[in-house]
Protein backbone atom coordinates (compact mmCIF):
# COMPACT_ATOMS: atom_id res chain seq x y z
CA UNK A 1 0.00 0.00 0.00
CA UNK A 2 1.33 3.43 -0.95
CA UNK A 3 2.38 5.55 2.01
CA UNK A 4 2.67 9.31 1.53
CA UNK A 5 5.26 11.03 3.67
CA UNK A 6 5.21 14.81 3.94
CA UNK A 7 8.62 16.42 4.13
CA UNK A 8 8.98 19.02 6.82
CA UNK A 9 10.47 22.36 5.92
CA UNK A 10 11.46 25.54 7.63
CA UNK A 11 8.62 28.08 7.35
CA UNK A 12 11.23 30.84 7.48
CA UNK A 13 13.15 29.45 4.49
CA UNK A 14 9.91 28.93 2.55
CA UNK A 15 8.88 32.51 3.30
CA UNK A 16 12.24 33.87 2.12
CA UNK A 17 11.92 32.00 -1.17
CA UNK A 18 8.32 33.18 -1.60
CA UNK A 19 9.35 36.80 -1.06
CA UNK A 20 11.86 36.42 -3.90
CA UNK A 21 9.07 35.54 -6.32
CA UNK A 22 8.79 31.75 -6.10
CA UNK A 23 5.34 30.21 -6.01
CA UNK A 24 4.51 29.13 -2.42
CA UNK A 25 4.27 25.46 -3.41
CA UNK A 26 7.69 25.53 -5.10
CA UNK A 27 9.07 27.47 -2.15
CA UNK A 28 7.96 24.73 0.25
CA UNK A 29 9.35 22.01 -2.04
CA UNK A 30 12.74 23.70 -2.26
CA UNK A 31 12.85 24.51 1.45
CA UNK A 32 12.09 20.90 2.35
CA UNK A 33 15.18 19.92 0.36
CA UNK A 34 17.47 22.29 2.20
CA UNK A 35 17.37 25.23 -0.21
CA UNK A 36 17.46 28.40 1.86
CA UNK A 37 18.29 31.14 -0.66
CA UNK A 38 17.08 31.78 -4.21
CA UNK A 39 20.57 31.62 -5.72
CA UNK A 40 20.90 28.02 -4.50
CA UNK A 41 18.44 27.02 -7.21
CA UNK A 42 20.89 28.07 -9.90
CA UNK A 43 22.80 25.16 -11.47
CA UNK A 44 25.35 26.96 -13.66
CA UNK A 45 28.97 25.81 -13.39
CA UNK A 46 29.86 29.20 -11.95
CA UNK A 47 27.98 28.08 -8.81
CA UNK A 48 30.55 25.35 -8.05
CA UNK A 49 32.67 25.81 -4.94
CA UNK A 50 36.22 26.71 -6.12
CA UNK A 51 38.73 23.82 -6.11
CA UNK A 52 41.08 25.86 -3.92
CA UNK A 53 38.68 25.31 -1.00
CA UNK A 54 39.16 21.53 -1.19
CA UNK A 55 42.13 20.70 1.03
CA UNK A 56 44.96 18.98 -0.81
CA UNK A 57 43.57 19.79 -4.26
CA UNK A 58 46.30 22.28 -5.15
CA UNK A 59 49.02 19.93 -3.82
CA UNK A 60 47.56 17.17 -5.98
CA UNK A 61 47.55 19.48 -8.99
CA UNK A 62 51.25 20.31 -8.54
CA UNK A 63 52.10 16.61 -8.13
CA UNK A 64 50.15 15.64 -11.25
CA UNK A 65 51.57 18.52 -13.31
CA UNK A 66 55.13 17.58 -12.35
CA UNK A 67 54.45 13.93 -13.19
CA UNK A 68 52.90 14.74 -16.57
CA UNK A 69 55.61 17.16 -17.64
CA UNK A 70 58.31 14.67 -16.61
CA UNK A 71 56.49 11.98 -18.64
CA UNK A 72 56.34 9.66 -15.65
CA UNK A 73 53.85 6.79 -15.56
CA UNK A 74 50.64 6.86 -13.53
CA UNK A 75 48.26 4.10 -12.49
CA UNK A 76 44.72 4.64 -11.20
CA UNK A 77 43.60 2.18 -8.52
CA UNK A 78 39.81 2.11 -8.53
CA UNK A 79 36.86 0.36 -6.97
CA UNK A 80 34.23 -1.45 -8.99
CA UNK A 81 30.99 0.12 -7.78
CA UNK A 82 29.40 2.84 -9.90
CA UNK A 83 31.14 5.70 -8.11
CA UNK A 84 34.50 3.95 -8.34
CA UNK A 85 34.02 3.03 -12.00
CA UNK A 86 32.98 6.53 -13.06
CA UNK A 87 35.77 8.09 -10.96
CA UNK A 88 38.24 5.80 -12.71
CA UNK A 89 36.90 6.81 -16.13
CA UNK A 90 37.05 10.50 -15.21
CA UNK A 91 40.63 10.13 -13.96
CA UNK A 92 41.93 8.19 -16.96
CA UNK A 93 40.12 10.17 -19.64
CA UNK A 94 40.71 13.49 -17.96
CA UNK A 95 44.42 12.98 -17.36
CA UNK A 96 44.93 11.71 -20.90
CA UNK A 97 43.52 15.05 -22.10
CA UNK A 98 46.55 16.63 -20.43
CA UNK A 99 48.96 14.19 -22.08
CA UNK A 100 49.45 11.84 -19.13
CA UNK A 101 50.83 8.33 -19.51
CA UNK A 102 48.22 6.54 -17.48
CA UNK A 103 46.63 3.14 -17.02
CA UNK A 104 44.15 1.75 -14.49
CA UNK A 105 43.66 -1.22 -12.21
CA UNK A 106 40.36 -2.43 -10.76
CA UNK A 107 41.40 -5.23 -8.40
CA UNK A 108 39.19 -8.06 -7.19
CA UNK A 109 38.05 -6.97 -3.74
CA UNK A 110 37.58 -10.56 -2.56
CA UNK A 111 41.13 -11.49 -3.56
CA UNK A 112 43.07 -8.34 -2.72
CA UNK A 113 40.87 -6.58 -0.18
CA UNK A 114 39.32 -3.12 -0.30
CA UNK A 115 41.32 0.03 -0.90
CA UNK A 116 45.02 0.30 -1.65
CA UNK A 117 46.28 -2.78 0.18
CA UNK A 118 49.92 -3.94 0.15
CA UNK A 119 48.81 -6.82 -2.09
CA UNK A 120 47.40 -4.39 -4.66
CA UNK A 121 50.59 -2.34 -4.53
CA UNK A 122 52.59 -5.49 -5.25
CA UNK A 123 50.23 -6.31 -8.12
CA UNK A 124 50.61 -2.80 -9.55
CA UNK A 125 54.41 -2.92 -9.25
CA UNK A 126 54.66 -6.05 -11.39
CA UNK A 127 52.18 -4.87 -14.02
CA UNK A 128 52.69 -5.52 -17.71
CA UNK A 129 53.98 -1.97 -18.27
CA UNK A 130 56.36 -2.08 -15.32
CA UNK A 131 56.31 -0.28 -12.00
CA UNK A 132 54.35 3.01 -12.08
CA UNK A 133 55.82 6.22 -10.74
CA UNK A 134 52.54 7.44 -9.24
CA UNK A 135 49.50 5.58 -7.90
CA UNK A 136 46.21 7.49 -7.84
CA UNK A 137 43.39 6.10 -5.74
CA UNK A 138 39.82 7.04 -6.65
CA UNK A 139 36.89 6.47 -4.30
CA UNK A 140 39.24 4.72 -1.85
CA UNK A 141 42.56 5.11 -0.10
CA UNK A 142 41.83 7.29 2.93
CA UNK A 143 42.19 4.25 5.21
CA UNK A 144 45.03 2.61 3.25
CA UNK A 145 47.82 3.30 5.72
CA UNK A 146 49.62 0.00 5.10
CA UNK A 147 49.17 0.14 1.34
CA UNK A 148 50.62 3.62 1.03
CA UNK A 149 53.52 2.57 3.25
CA UNK A 150 54.16 -0.38 0.95
CA UNK A 151 54.12 1.91 -2.09
CA UNK A 152 56.51 4.34 -0.45
CA UNK A 153 58.88 1.46 0.31
CA UNK A 154 58.95 0.64 -3.41
CA UNK A 155 59.62 4.24 -4.38
CA UNK A 156 56.10 4.79 -5.75
CA UNK A 157 54.36 8.07 -4.98
CA UNK A 158 50.69 7.98 -4.00
CA UNK A 159 47.89 10.49 -4.53
CA UNK A 160 44.77 9.66 -2.53
CA UNK A 161 41.42 10.97 -3.78
CA UNK A 162 38.51 9.78 -1.68
CA UNK A 163 35.36 10.94 0.09
CA UNK A 164 34.96 8.36 2.85
CA UNK A 165 35.49 9.17 6.51
CA UNK A 166 39.12 8.83 7.63
CA UNK A 167 40.37 6.77 10.54
CA UNK A 168 42.57 7.90 13.40
CA UNK A 169 45.66 7.79 11.15
CA UNK A 170 46.00 9.20 7.66
CA UNK A 171 48.16 7.44 5.04
CA UNK A 172 51.57 9.00 4.33
CA UNK A 173 50.67 9.88 0.74
CA UNK A 174 52.25 12.68 -1.28
CA UNK A 175 48.85 14.36 -1.36
CA UNK A 176 45.38 13.58 0.00
CA UNK A 177 42.20 15.08 -1.43
CA UNK A 178 39.17 14.30 0.70
CA UNK A 179 36.58 16.80 1.95
CA UNK A 180 36.18 14.77 5.16
CA UNK A 181 39.84 14.80 6.19
CA UNK A 182 40.75 16.89 9.25
CA UNK A 183 41.18 20.58 8.54
CA UNK A 184 39.26 20.64 5.27
CA UNK A 185 36.77 23.48 5.09
CA UNK A 186 35.16 22.38 1.82
CA UNK A 187 31.41 22.92 2.37
CA UNK A 188 30.20 20.02 0.21
CA UNK A 189 31.11 17.14 2.53
CA UNK A 190 28.75 14.84 0.61
CA UNK A 191 30.60 15.02 -2.71
CA UNK A 192 31.08 11.57 -4.26
CA UNK A 193 34.44 10.06 -5.19
CA UNK A 194 33.89 10.89 -8.85
CA UNK A 195 33.25 14.51 -7.90
CA UNK A 196 36.49 14.67 -5.92
CA UNK A 197 38.44 13.41 -8.94
CA UNK A 198 36.71 15.94 -11.18
CA UNK A 199 37.78 18.69 -8.79
CA UNK A 200 41.38 17.47 -8.95
CA UNK A 201 41.26 17.81 -12.75
CA UNK A 202 39.94 21.36 -12.42
CA UNK A 203 42.84 22.21 -10.12
CA UNK A 204 45.32 20.52 -12.48
CA UNK A 205 44.10 22.57 -15.41
CA UNK A 206 44.52 25.76 -13.38
CA UNK A 207 48.05 24.70 -12.37
CA UNK A 208 49.09 23.94 -15.95
CA UNK A 209 47.55 27.23 -17.04
CA UNK A 210 49.75 29.02 -14.51
CA UNK A 211 52.78 27.23 -15.97
CA UNK A 212 51.92 28.38 -19.48
CA UNK A 213 51.43 24.80 -20.70
CA UNK A 214 48.59 25.67 -23.09
CA UNK A 215 48.85 27.38 -26.48
CA UNK A 216 47.24 27.33 -29.92
CA UNK A 217 48.71 23.92 -30.69
CA UNK A 218 47.80 22.54 -27.28
CA UNK A 219 44.56 24.20 -26.11
CA UNK A 220 43.06 23.78 -22.68
CA UNK A 221 40.97 20.58 -22.37
CA UNK A 222 37.20 20.91 -22.02
CA UNK A 223 36.54 19.06 -18.78
CA UNK A 224 32.79 19.64 -18.90
CA UNK A 225 32.62 16.71 -21.32
CA UNK A 226 33.16 14.43 -18.31
CA UNK A 227 30.15 15.69 -16.37
CA UNK A 228 27.86 12.90 -17.57
CA UNK A 229 30.15 10.46 -15.74
CA UNK A 230 30.21 12.72 -12.68
CA UNK A 231 26.42 12.91 -12.62
CA UNK A 232 26.01 9.14 -12.89
CA UNK A 233 28.50 8.35 -10.14
CA UNK A 234 27.06 11.02 -7.85
CA UNK A 235 23.45 9.87 -8.14
CA UNK A 236 24.29 6.15 -8.03
CA UNK A 237 26.33 6.61 -4.83
CA UNK A 238 23.22 8.05 -3.15
CA UNK A 239 25.05 11.05 -1.71
CA UNK A 240 23.09 14.08 -0.57
CA UNK A 241 22.24 16.45 -3.40
CA UNK A 242 23.46 19.61 -1.71
CA UNK A 243 23.93 22.76 -3.76
CA UNK A 244 27.30 21.73 -5.16
CA UNK A 245 26.26 18.18 -6.07
CA UNK A 246 23.07 19.56 -7.58
CA UNK A 247 25.16 21.63 -10.00
CA UNK A 248 27.29 18.64 -11.00
CA UNK A 249 24.26 16.42 -11.59
CA UNK A 250 22.21 19.08 -13.40
CA UNK A 251 25.08 19.90 -15.73
CA UNK A 252 25.70 16.22 -16.47
CA UNK A 253 22.03 15.57 -17.21
CA UNK A 254 21.93 18.62 -19.46
CA UNK A 255 24.73 17.19 -21.58
CA UNK A 256 23.16 13.74 -21.69
CA UNK A 257 19.86 15.17 -22.92
CA UNK A 258 21.73 16.96 -25.72
CA UNK A 259 23.41 13.72 -26.77
CA UNK A 260 26.82 14.91 -25.57
CA UNK A 261 27.76 11.85 -23.52
CA UNK A 262 30.45 9.22 -23.27
CA UNK A 263 29.89 6.12 -25.45
CA UNK A 264 29.58 3.99 -22.31
CA UNK A 265 26.81 6.19 -20.92
CA UNK A 266 24.97 6.00 -24.24
CA UNK A 267 25.34 2.20 -24.22
CA UNK A 268 23.88 2.03 -20.71
CA UNK A 269 20.85 4.05 -21.80
CA UNK A 270 20.32 1.65 -24.70
CA UNK A 271 20.73 -1.40 -22.45
CA UNK A 272 18.21 0.06 -19.99
CA UNK A 273 15.80 0.98 -22.81
CA UNK A 274 15.69 4.56 -21.51
CA UNK A 275 15.50 7.71 -23.64
CA UNK A 276 18.59 9.85 -23.02
CA UNK A 277 16.82 12.88 -24.50
CA UNK A 278 14.62 13.02 -21.40
CA UNK A 279 17.23 11.74 -18.92
CA UNK A 280 16.50 12.27 -15.22
CA UNK A 281 17.99 11.43 -11.87
CA UNK A 282 15.63 8.44 -11.79
CA UNK A 283 17.33 7.01 -14.89
CA UNK A 284 20.78 7.40 -13.34
CA UNK A 285 19.81 6.02 -9.95
CA UNK A 286 17.52 3.16 -10.93
CA UNK A 287 18.32 2.20 -14.54
CA UNK A 288 22.01 2.93 -15.25
CA UNK A 289 23.63 2.87 -11.82
CA UNK A 290 22.47 -0.64 -10.83
CA UNK A 291 23.91 -2.03 -14.06
CA UNK A 292 27.36 -1.04 -12.80
CA UNK A 293 26.79 -1.64 -9.09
Amino acid sequence: MTRIVTRTCSPVDAEILTRHGLHPVLARLYASRGVCQPDEIETGLARLVPPAELKGCEDAAVLLADTILAQRRMLVVADYDCDGATACAVAVRGLRMFGAQIDYLVPNRFEYGYGLTPEIVALAARGKSGKPDLLITVDNGIASVDGVEAANALGIDVLVTDHHLPGDELPAARAIVNPNQPGCGFPSKCIAGVGVMFYVLLALRAELRRRGAFNDERPEPRLDGLLDLVALGTVADVVKLDGNNRVLVAQGLQRIRKGKMQPGIAALFRAAARDARSASGFDLGFALGPRLN
